[in-house]
């Protein structure tokens, strides 16, 4: 997918400027063609002040003055980049205002506020994308087609493991704005799962467990899964903030496996590790600039009125599916779930490659979850 230069950018507000914002979107617009990015919501006037001299941004606004922003005629798009608890509110008065959404994962806490973004975004016939960037990531694509052509055989099994040291203070570690590691970290692994087997589970256990430090007051130290998928497969990971950083899954078939390392990462080589009759194949995918490619993407779908395949049923799926864990937690026991039927799933078609960012900005009251 190219735009070409006779085509429009598709204008962007990023709303909320927190440490991935910072971080990841903001450099990312440079290396995506069809997209713009005009304008900024925060309540912090000095993001406001020193991201929009650095980006050059003529418009910024507060929290306060969102309205503005989406009825100002400067705006086609907005990249919802909020803590959690503030999804759906966000993306439905966008939505509203026929304004385009990509919204950050998880899509929002609860499977209600889901089906409010949905159909808000179907009753103004608006594009809501949900930031799965691995679903155009070459690395992740690739691991889904050998799977699909059964170089491993029939895939019965998925193990994960996604943890790092969060630092006490993190928004992630607060109940209120929907934190916790399932949502925040659990997901990436959940939603990998659900797209190696190209299924949906039926059945979902889960444990929590938590160390006591005072950072975990409000949120569990690590989450622990089992889902059962039809044809009797099993996907298990295990998610924490207070280990060391670690990002792997790996896919065992019935005649090899193949483990990605690390598989979740937004910057850097992923490396895939095949193993079929005893004999392992290294491969190493570069480094690119995965949000680049998530906004090339979006435009695209608004510009050539396409629907965008991360959808919000797909992030509607993935929230129906963390709140079952969570009952499942409080409860001890199983839940059996159904979820929507999914008709679009990633394949290799869906890649991207832009060239990775050599830029490394300068947080302006922000700070990544962890050190490391």
């Amino acid at each position: 997918m190219t735009a070409t230069n006779d085509q429009r950018k598709i204008r962007y507000a990023v709303v909320g400027l927190g440490w991935f914002a910072q971080e990841a979107a903001l450099p990312s617009f440079t290396n995506a063609e069809n997209s713009e990015l005009v304008a900024l919501v925060s309540d912090d006037p000095t993001k406001n002040e020193e991201l929009s001299k650095k980006y050059g941004i003529k418009y910024t606004y507060s929290y306060d003055e969102y309205e503005d922003c989406l009825t100002s005629g400067e705006v086609d798009a907005v990249y919802i980049a909020l803590p959690n608890h503030l999804h759906c509110d966000y993306t439905v008065r966008a939505a509203n205002q026929a304004i385009h959404v990509l919204c950050e994962k998880p899509m929002a806490v609860t499977e209600e506020e889901c089906e409010a973004m949905i159909k808000a975004a179907n009753d103004n016939n608006v594009k809501l994308m949900i930031a799965y960037r691995l679903h155009l990531e070459e690395a992740n694509l690739q691991a889904v087609e050998i799977l699909r052509s059964k170089q491993i055989g029939e895939p019965r099994i998925f193990n994960s493991v996604f943890t790092q040291q969060v630092e006490e203070g993190n928004i992630r570690l607060r109940d209120v704005t929907g934190g916790g590691t399932l949502y925040d970290i659990g997901i990436y692994c959940l939603n990998a799962a659900r797209y190696l087997f190209q299924d949906e589970p039926i059945e979902v256990f889960a444990v929590a467990a938590n160390n006591g430090e005072q950072r975990f007051s409000e949120v569990e130290e690590m989450t622990s899964v089992i889902l059962r998928f039809p044809n009797e497969r099993l996907a298990t990971f295990t998610c924490s903030f207070g280990g060391a950083s670690v990002s792997t899954y790996q896919i065992v078939g019935t005649q090899g496996d193949l483990l990605l390392k690390p598989a979740y990462s937004w910057q850097g080589e992923i490396k895939h590790y095949l193993t079929i009759n005893g004999e392992t194949q290294e491969r190493t995918f570069e480094d690119h600039d995965q949000l680049a490619a998530e906004f090339t993407y979006f435009s695209n779908c608004i510009l050539e009125d396409k629907d965008p395949e991360p959808s919000g049923t797909e992030g509607l799926i993935d929230v129906s599916i963390i709140q079952a864990l969570y009952q499942s937690i409080e409860t001890g026991k199983p839940v059996q779930i159904q979820t929507s039927n999914r008709h679009q799933r990633p394949t290799s078609a869906q890649t991207i490659e832009r060239p990775p960012s050599d830029e490394k900005p300068d947080l302006i009251h922000a700070a990544a979850p962890s050190e490391s």
